[in-house]
């Protein structure tokens, strides 16, 4: 109801629906469709790190962010792990890190 009733006050509402739920499964998937129908964008907690951070240059918040994300992250975390060792990796023409 809280974020039915911020739509209703003219703000945009999102919901991050993996870092909440309901007293079952069925009640929470229940309550996210009826958020949904009010106006209410159902998002991840990946994707709004996603959006927070932006890009990695941003190296102030990226610092924190990586560990996070390979400790929870599953694929995703993988896959940046992944990408820091790849960069880490000299390149066979001597022109890598």
């Amino acid at each position: 109801m809280p974020a039915i009733q911020a739509l209703g006050e003219g703000y945009d509402v999102f919901v991050v629906t993996d870092a909440c739920g309901g007293v079952s499964a069925e009640a929470h998937d229940m309550a996210v469709r009826r958020m949904e129908q009010a106006g209410v964008v159902p998002i991840t907690w990946m994707a709004v790190s996603g959006e927070w951070q932006r890009d990695w240059a941003r190296e102030s918040t990226a610092n924190a962010l990586g560990p996070v994300l390979q400790e929870h992250g599953g694929a995703s975390g993988i896959a940046f792990a992944w990408e820091l060792q790849l960069l880490a990796t000299p390149t066979t023409d001597g022109a890598g890190a």
